[in-house]
């Protein structure tokens, strides 16, 4: 499973999702409804022409799947748009959407888009539960989420069911050491490609970041906008960015928060998160006060082992190395969540107990206790695999293991592994080596960097800045921890609601510690 992006939120909003998921909460209070709006499943695709001028349709929300309804302040609607863009008289598909009016109508500036990242989060779901961190943003803005082509109620890809993504995760070491297990390795990412071809096989050519984008002014459309106001997260910087290359001209207020690095191509989007981990690795354990490096020694040495002999949990469970990895990942994602990680380490190296370690890496995979798997992995693999043209071969990967160790001991290896693994014999070509982010002509676009982010390093914060081109992007530089600084940082806070709510512009370069 690959690490890039998989955090759903900024700063004050991921802490609230992740508190969430690892107190196994449900948020909020109403039983779920049917709607148009909500996560069932259906027909991926329809004949009907889209029809822009068509009003949306906004109706009470449903639950989206696994979660509960929001409350009476939101509506559900579904836009249709082409499944292939350059085909806009054939089939469709529907993108969800989630709304929340504006508290001050009579001061109301018009909508604000989110995208939390993933790729593969559902903002249909996230938004609501994430609202209260931009409390002050709606109170002139409506507030609008939704669901990404080829994510959840937005004709969601699936690959797999959940019997057969327990089997790989209990089975599939994601840093072979053997042949036997490289070759399972391999197999495995065949296996869902085909997976994926076979259950969601017309879908797969066109869940790349461009069509998003392009849905994107398809939904500023509808909402009746002239400008599109944007706030994109993680992959949704990604997303945002490409908006703003394809509709310079269209670009409202936009806000990139915890940002991708425009410049690298696959391997370099794991060379970059091998680095960002170990950095963040390291600024933990100089918080435990512990030696960074006798630290990450320790902690390679335990993955060791466990590779050897998994521990074992209360559940019957195995936590093998593959596992304890992304259990030590999901905490390093928000400062807040540190403590957790403490925790786990301990019961794993001095209980040989691997119960907190699997509860966070099962919070990371959208496992919940009764062995039911979200889809958003499914979708993140289809687009990723839909935009990068590289496919690294087994021999490729192998020998860029020298330098993600030296780069991570802990991390290197399975970042290294994976930019084979990803995209193995996947059905559909990528579309670029790396995506465009050029957007001469664009309105000042604020560029949020955190310097101790683990899965979106702080440097492609300033490329993208770079990339947007002079006059247009504008790089704000926030001292700290964690993945994303929106409600997590005052400073940042401020910087960005006096940006959105009075068009203040912050002075390039300007940093918030």
């Amino acid at each position: 499973m690959r690490v890039r992006g998989r955090a759903r939120a900024g700063a004050a909003a991921l802490l609230l999702l992740v508190s969430a998921v690892l107190a196994g909460c449900d948020d909020g209070p109403e039983p779920p409804q049917s709607s148009k709006g909500s996560s069932q499943e259906a027909s991926p695709t329809s004949t009907r022409a889209p029809n822009p001028s068509r009003p949306l349709d906004w109706k009470r929300c449903g639950a989206p799947e696994g979660g509960t309804a929001p409350g009476p302040a939101w509506r559900c609607a579904t836009l249709d748009v082409p499944l292939d863009h350059a085909r806009p008289d054939g089939e469709t598909i529907g993108i969800a959407l989630i709304r929340k009016a504006a508290t001050r109508k009579s001061e109301r500036l018009g909508s604000m888009l989110f995208d939390f990242g993933g790729p593969g989060g559902s903002g249909v779901d996230i938004l609501p539960r994430a609202a209260s961190s931009y409390r002050e943003l709606n109170t002139r803005y409506d507030l609008v989420g939704f669901d990404p082509r080829g994510v959840a109620a937005s004709a969601g890809v699936r690959c797999r069911d959940d019997e057969e993504q327990e089997k790989a995760s209990r089975e599939i070491d994601m840093t072979p050491d053997t042949p036997a297990e490289e070759a399972a390795f391999l197999a495995d990412g065949r296996d869902f490609g085909a997976g994926c071809a076979r259950l969601s096989g017309p879908l797969l050519p066109h869940v790349g970041t461009a069509n998003a984008a392009r849905d994107m002014d398809a939904i500023r459309r509808a909402l009746g906008d002239e400008k599109l106001s944007y706030f994109g997260i993680s992959y949704g910087t990604e997303l945002g960015g490409t908006y703003a290359h394809l509709f310079p001209r269209n670009v409202g207020r936009f806000v990139l928060d915890a940002v991708v690095d425009p410049t690298a191509d696959s391997v370099g989007h794991a060379r970059n998160q091998a680095e960002g981990f170990q950095r963040a690795l390291e600024n933990y354990l100089k918080d435990r006060g512990q030696d960074p490096a006798a630290g990450t020694t320790r902690i390679a040495r335990l993955l060791e082992r466990i590779d050897g002999d998994p521990l074992p949990t209360s559940s019957g469970r195995e936590l093998n190395e593959s596992l304890a990895v992304l259990g030590i990942v999901a905490p390093l994602y928000a400062r807040s969540s540190w403590p957790a990680l403490t925790a786990a380490l301990d019961e794993a190296e001095n209980s040989g107990r691997g119960d907190r370690l699997l509860a966070l890496a099962d919070s990371y995979n959208g496992r919940d206790d009764k062995g039911h798997y979200d889809t958003q992995s499914h979708s993140q693999r289809a687009i990723s695999c839909a935009d990068a043209k590289a496919r690294p071969t087994a021999a490729e990967a192998r020998a860029l293991l020298p330098e993600f160790r030296k780069l991570s001991p802990v991390f290197g290896p399975f970042l290294a592994w994976d930019t084979a693994g990803w995209c193995a014999g996947w059905p559909v070509e990528g579309e670029h080596d790396t995506p465009e982010a050029s957007a001469p002509g664009a309105a000042p676009i604020l560029v949020i960097g955190t310097t101790g982010d683990p899965a979106t390093p702080y440097e492609g914060a300033r490329r993208m800045a770079d990339e947007l081109g002079e006059g247009v992007g504008v790089m704000v530089t926030n001292k700290g921890e964690g993945h994303g600084a929106y409600g997590g940082n005052d400073c940042v806070t401020s910087l960005v609601d006096a940006y959105f709510l009075e068009g203040k512009i912050p002075a390039d370069g300007r940093t918030c510690s």
